[in-house]
């Protein structure tokens, strides 16, 4: 299927991503239910076999197809959908972004997919420290508008980036720093409901006569609606459950297992009020669709301090976790081997892993709140001195330090830390425990279903031990790690759920753990709650009188069982429904081309996702990449990491109704990944989504061939040397009138690009004839400095500013003539028979200079990490190895052998630093920032993902709306930076930003800066 060509008619980037896909699925039963829907609502209504996919899991081991997904922008169109599903007798799903680890988002049900388009702040009340917003809104853009105001919401997950104000009530969400605050349900003040019936309504705080008041009136009525019965059964409940509510609910401030009952009585005697609305915080879903929340408020405290601690062993941690407690922490988070293991094994997290002392096992991170630095300080030096006297710590321990006698820790080192950074780095490796432990590709994984249970931290220790011992007999192993100070582990048995007796060792796990959890007192789920995997243990959790409760609310809510069904007190067995089980086959379909050094290759990789939604969360933050298209189409579910890999795994099962060689498949799922590489860097698990899909679409033009522009952007030095040569004439050839409407009616390329001006003296031939600086014998190191087809026919200044500034440097400069061509442009069009000629061509010629001593230099940063990380995913042995790791960036060869301290610079000015995404994903692009610096600019780092461009991806006609999309995040950032100058090293960033408006003439590569600084 192919897409309309967009030209020069403005396309919205949030639909170009499908902009000619249907919708309408063609196996959808009931064909006049998406025609009703749609007549009743103004958000879009989706029920294709796609969008069903992508919306049939979470972060869970589950899945299952809903019936459809509509995504709401109002709560008219909320409840039009409900009352229509309640009419019709369909199930009906809330749903934020799909980060839940126990299957609660994901049911045979119509999906309300809040994050797209419901997501905004309605109110800010500073005096009164409460918010009111939409429940699509992440918690990390809620904590950004209300941080002018020192204020924030309390619940912090790890995943807040991601997860949504909505789903952090449905699961009663807390998070690292429970030590301090409440759950949501603390904090939820009043709650704007869509009920089962589609009636609105909305609950807040009323006294307990009140309640009871109202109660007697529904009583009195003959058919109570929804609300009236839920007003008599709460009532009810708090007057005659009460001591049944006290026994059976775990003294816990992290239990959120079941309905939360205790938290109502709470308030119904410390305040002699009830609100009803509280209840939906853990509910899942299963008793009304929250539309809009007005929340309580937490002043953001003023100073932190964190201290890592560190163990031989996990139990020894646990030992010390109550000890900690008593000098009041806002956080103890604990981090066990395995974690630590395979951290180090991950390029996001082996810098931050790396900082631990040798030998560490375990760890535990103690974070303190506090009003100052010296304070912050003094609260670390307190706990060291009390329970490690023999640590040094930064304060002196002597001077207010605690006198306490008790037993010390167990600790074996402590790290301290102040500042900003030092502690991002602690909590970063910390916070990235769940998709670091997933990166398994194996069968076995570490699957979550006991992974959140909570006991007081007292009884940590022993319960653990125990644990470990129930493993043993099951021979597996799990992680330990988060919130140990209020007793939350997260515990994740190594399980293969594609064995049937997997799943049965899932089960009977489940069944023991749960034993174990009562006799300790505590609770199956202290903080991702019950949904698929744990529903079915609440009954033996809390006994049959409060599963009667349950049920009894549940009803009342929800007569008809149409909200989320089989959740926390329903009858989901938690060995249905799953992602993997005995049934699944993969079948690539293909042998691939590529090397795979992960377990299970190909298919490890294309199973490798898990749905934490990780690349969902990156407009939030800053310092990442991906996913470009994610960005610009905002919460377009297709365009992330995680949909695109889960329809690659789906597809090869055989669950779609399109193989992944079809047209359909390549074009809407596949045809948006720019292959910025930005996933196998901010990706916590690595999922590699670009060599994905180059293995499929290579693939794909085996079966039904290459199309003529991809041929030609794969030729790429063929053409520019063509138009080398014919210069000036190609030149104005290219400015002719229509010339832009001819190549886009022909080849699809957009009329608005302009094409690249050809030299007619190339670099190479400028070398010819140049003399060289220095002499090999002078030289301190002797690089061989590849003029790639832009470099050498359409930029040669470029070039020439790297020779001269890295002779100055003391560098004898060689330009080869039989290597320029690195084999980029055809890798790009996954034209792998010809990038792997290529390859092999360069490898011949370069890896015999590589062991003369010579190093492999490029102006090009896509080459260079093609030569660095590319090659050997194409070929393997000692050569290409030798290349691989000789081979540089201009700037980073500057900057790893410090060559640039030999050079006299005069560099002034602030210059704006935008990095080339391959570079920026290989973690090589701080190298020309440091250099720029030291030759002295200032530089300001612009925090942006690809340019859009993309090698030839912004050059295609139905892609340029998207390029441009995603060229406004840099544009932006370029416009806000106080720079009047920005930088760039890559060709394609350049051209991008050349052709904004916003900036006059083209952008300099960071060498021609430093060049322009050195004084010869």
């Amino acid at each position: 299927m192919s897409k309309p060509t967009q030209g020069s008619t403005p396309v919205d980037p949030a639909t170009d991503a499908r902009s000619n896909y249907d919708y309408r699925s063609p196996d959808v039963e009931e064909p006049g239910l998406v025609d009703d829907l749609e007549a009743l609502v103004d958000g879009e209504v989706r029920f294709d076999s796609y969008t069903r996919n992508l919306y049939a899991t979470d972060a869970s081991a589950y899945h299952q197809l809903p019936v459809g997904v509509v995504v709401p922008t109002s709560t008219d169109d909320v409840q039009a959908v409900m009352q229509y599903c309640a009419e019709e007798e369909i199930p009906v799903l809330p749903r934020g972004g799909g980060t839940s680890l126990a299957g609660q988002t994901v049911n045979e049900a119509v999906v309300l997919d809040f994050k797209k388009e419901f997501n905004d702040v309605i109110a800010v009340d500073p005096e009164a420290a409460t918010v009111t917003a939409e429940p699509g809104i992440t918690l990390a853009r809620l904590n950004g508008r209300l941080e002018e105001h020192g204020l924030k919401y309390a619940p912090d997950p790890a995943w807040g980036d991601k997860s949504v104000l909505g789903g952090c009530i449905g699961n009663n969400t807390t998070g690292a720093h429970s030590l301090k605050y409440e759950k949501a349900d603390g904090y939820l003040e009043s709650v704007e409901v869509v009920l089962a019936d589609g009636t609105v309504t909305t609950f807040d705080w009323m006294t307990v006569d009140e309640l009871h008041e109202r109660a007697e009136e529904a009583e009195a009525v003959d058919e109570p609606g929804i609300e009236q019965q839920v007003y008599a059964v709460v009532s009810d409940i708090l007057r005659n459950q009460r001591g049944e509510i006290k026994d059976r609910y775990p003294d816990l401030m992290r239990n959120v297992s079941g309905y939360n009952f205790d938290k109502l009585l709470e308030d119904a005697e410390e305040r002699g009020e009830v609100n009803v609305g509280r209840l939906m915080a853990g509910s899942e879903g299963t008793l009304g669709i929250v539309t809009e929340a007005t929340v309580s408020l937490e002043p953001i405290p003023n100073e932190t301090s964190v201290v890592l601690l560190t163990y031989d062993d996990v139990l020894s941690a646990m030992h010390d976790v109550a000890p900690i407690l008593e000098h009041d922490p806002a956080a103890v988070e604990v981090m066990d081997d395995v974690l630590l293991d395979l951290a180090r094994e991950t390029p996001e997290f082996k810098e931050a892993v790396g900082t631990l002392p040798d030998d560490t096992d375990s760890t535990l991170l103690v974070e303190f709140y506090a009003d100052s630095v010296a304070e912050g300080k003094q609260k670390v030096a307190d706990l060291l001195a009390d329970r490690l006297p023999s640590y040094k710590t930064a304060v002196d321990p002597s001077e207010g330090a605690s006198e306490t006698t008790a037993d010390e820790l167990q600790a074996v080192d402590a790290l301290e830390a102040y500042d900003d950074d030092r502690q991002a780095k602690f909590w970063k490796m910390r916070k990235a425990g769940l998709p670091i432990l997933l990166s398994r590709t194996g069968d076995e994984k570490h699957w979550p279903f006991v992974e959140d249970t909570a006991v007081p931290a007292a009884n940590l220790p022993e319960y653990v031990e125990d644990i470990q011992e129930l493993f043993d007999e099951y021979d597996t192993f799990a992680s330990y790690y988060a919130h140990a100070g209020p007793g939350v582990l997260h515990i994740r048995p190594l399980i293969n759920l594609k064995a049937e007796d997997g799943i049965e060792t899932m089960f009977e796990i489940s069944d023991a753990v749960t034993d174990l959890v009562i006799e300790y007192g505590g609770s199956v789920s202290g903080e991702h709650g019950d949904g698929r995997a744990r529903s079915t243990w609440n009954r033996k959790l809390y006994g049959e009188e409060i599963w009667n409760a349950f049920k009894r609310v549940k009803t009342a809510f929800d007569p008809q069982g149409l909200l989320n069904p089989g959740n926390v007190c329903g009858d989901s067995d938690p060995r249905e429904n799953l992602r993997y089980d005995a049934d699944y086959e993969f079948d690539a379909g293909f042998e691939p081309e590529l090397q795979w050094a992960n377990e299970n290759g190909f298919q490890g990789m294309a199973e490798l996702c898990h749905g934490c939604a990780g690349c969902t969360g990156h407009q939030e933050t800053t310092g990442s990449i991906m996913c470009p298209t994610y960005r610009a189409t905002e919460n377009e579910e297709i365009t992330s990491t995680r949909g695109r890999a889960n329809m690659l795994r789906r597809a090869m099962s055989g669950d779609l109704p399109d193989d992944v060689f079809s047209e359909e498949f390549t074009t809407e799922v596949l045809d948006l990944c720019i292959g910025c590489k930005g996933c196998k860097r901010d990706c916590p698990s690595g999922v590699d989504m670009a060599k994905l899909k180059t293995e499929v679409k290579h693939e794909h033009h085996n079966r039904e061939g290459i199309p003529l522009r991809d041929r030609l952007f794969a030729n790429v030095e063929t053409l520019y040397s063509l138009g080398s040569t014919f210069a000036p004439v190609s030149n104005l050839a290219a400015k002719l009138p229509g010339s832009g409407l001819l190549l886009e009616k022909t080849l699809g390329i957009a009329r608005e690009r302009e094409l690249p001006t050809f030299k007619r003296e190339t670099l190479q031939k400028w070398d010819e004839t140049r003399l060289p600086a220095l002499s090999e014998a002078e030289a301190d190191r002797k690089a061989l400095l590849i003029a790639d087809p832009y470099t050498n026919y359409t930029q040669p200044e470029v070039g020439k500013a790297a020779v001269r500034t890295l002779e100055a440097a003391g560098v004898y400069v060689e330009i080869p003539e039989d290597v320029t061509d690195s084999g980029r442009p055809a890798h790009s069009k996954s034209l792998l028979d010809q990038s792997k000629a290529t390859a092999e061509a360069n490898v011949e010629a370069l890896a015999p200079r590589v062991e003369e001593g010579w190093d492999v230099v490029s102006v090009e940063p896509s080459d260079a990490v093609m030569y660095q990380e590319d090659y050997l995913d194409l070929l393997a042995g000692e050569d290409v190895e030798a290349v691989a790791a000789n081979s540089y960036s201009v700037m980073e060869y500057l900057d790893t052998f410090r060559l640039d301290e030999a050079l006299n610079t005069e560099g002034e000015g602030l210059l704006s630093y935008h990095g080339h995404c391959h570079q920026t994903a290989a973690s090589r692009d701080h190298h020309a920032v440091g250099v720029l610096r030291r030759a002295g600019y200032e530089v300001d780092v612009l925090d942006t993902t690809c340019c859009g461009m993309a090698g030839s991806f912004g050059y295609e006609a139905e892609h340029y709306s998207m390029s441009q999309a995603i060229g406004r995040l840099l544009f932006d950032a370029a416009d806000d930076s106080a720079a009047e100058e920005i930088v760039a090293p890559g060709t394609s960033c350049r051209s991008q930003l050349d052709d904004y408006e916003g900036i006059d003439g083209k952008p300099p590569h960071p060498i021609e800066k430093l060049a322009a600084a050195v004084s010869l």
